[in-house]
């Protein structure tokens, strides 16, 4: 398996749509949270409490996670775009143990880069409001739901990819489940709409960044449904993998 995971590290550091996929989640955390935050701070009547600067700051999630999803896809699909898969099949003919390495690859380099991007958002925002105080637990607590929320993104599309295996196709579909389809879902009609609404992807693992609470989901078991949708978002895709010719 060590082999497994050295070879997927190569693999996803020396293909620049990586550099590039997270250069662009950087920047996107950073920039709306400048943004947002000299916005939100020019047009507030007085001070702007330091929980909501921090939630401000992390606005630039809900478009980082795209970007992260993006790469979960071309983590695997560039492979099947380009017939690569089949070397890396030639080289590590159990399939679930080529999935397995790339997903731990994948989750270990997005906790981190989202970690940090996270951490400088909210600094930039910080910076920007000057809040008289700030909780030093909520801004962890924050950085930490951030990057796992982001880090599910990506896997999230890594599932889609390996179930579609067509990058356009799965970027499309992640871009529905992420961000079109989850406010739709607010439209729903009675009880059970404002139920499917609450447990519907982002909807639910967004609670885990700012922290807030719906009628029945708090920010842990809301992320705790969305990693439910990762999850089988992935295990469909290993299904397909293991009987699908490559």
């Amino acid at each position: 398996m060590t082999d497994v995971l050295r070879s997927e590290w190569t693999k996803i550091r020396s293909v620049r749509s990586t550099l590039w996929t997270l250069a662009t989640t950087v920047v996107l955390m950073l920039g709306v949270s400048a943004l947002l935050s000299a916005s939100v701070r020019s047009t507030a009547d007085g001070p702007v409490p330091g929980e909501q600067a921090v939630i401000v700051s992390l606005q630039g999630a809900s478009l980082a996670a795209l970007a992260m999803a993006a790469l979960g896809v071309l983590v695997i699909s560039s492979e099947y775009r380009t017939g690569a898969i089949r070397t890396s099949l030639m080289a590590v003919p159990r399939r679930m143990s080529l999935l397995t390495g790339k997903i731990v690859v994948f989750t270990a380099v997005s906790l981190v880069v989202c970690l940090l991007a996270s951490a400088g958002a909210i600094g930039v925002g910080l910076a920007i409001f000057q809040p008289a105080s700030v909780e030093a637990g909520e801004v962890v607590r924050s950085a930490l739901g951030s990057s796992l929320y982001l880090t599910a993104c990506g896997l999230f599309g890594l599932g889609l990819g390996t179930l579609i295996r067509h990058t356009p196709g799965a970027i499309v579909s992640a871009i529905a489940l992420i961000l079109v389809l989850p406010p739709l879902t607010t439209q729903l009609p009675g009880e059970w709409g404002r139920t499917v609404s609450e447990h519907f992807t982002t909807n639910a693992g967004a609670l885990i960044v700012s922290g807030q609470s719906t009628g029945s989901l708090g920010p842990w078991s809301g992320f705790a449904v969305y990693l439910v949708w990762v999850a089988a978002a992935m295990l469909a895709g290993a299904v397909l993998m293991r009987r699908r010719d490559a």
